[in-house]
């Protein structure tokens, strides 16, 4: 037996429908029509991603200096740089400004729990 790879993605989060909100209010992502008991799944391909309320023992204001610290978090978008724009309009924290990668244009935001996502636009 072999592990093939990742498989399902959750972030835990302070504020579900907060969190939820936030993901699909600025990142467009959409809610897949089931979720387990407090989680939103996003339908994302080719792997989901969810937030979820923490779990038993998981202390996210004890996190430090932010939860998911050593965890990179990367997600595509056909364009980085558009939604880097609208993000930094929209007072979204941007850690890293837009740069030209291996991947593409990319950047890093800050979400409401401080977990720093990863943009970028080449598949």
């Amino acid at each position: 037996m072999t592990v093939t790879g990742p498989d399902f993605l959750a972030l835990q989060v302070r504020d579900l429908q907060g969190s939820a909100q936030f993901y699909e209010t600025h990142l467009g992502l959409r809610r897949a029509p089931m979720s387990p008991p407090g989680a939103v799944v996003f339908d994302t391909a080719p792997i989901a991603f969810a937030v979820r309320e923490p779990l038993p023992g998981v202390d996210l204001d004890a996190a430090s200096p932010r939860p998911g610290l050593g965890v990179a978090l990367w997600l595509h978008a056909t364009d980085a740089q558009e939604l880097h724009d609208r993000l930094a309009a929209a007072g979204v924290a941007i850690l890293a400004a837009p740069f030209d990668s291996p991947f593409g244009r990319t950047f890093t935001l800050g979400d409401p729990d401080g977990y720093a996502v990863t943009i970028h636009d080449q598949p």
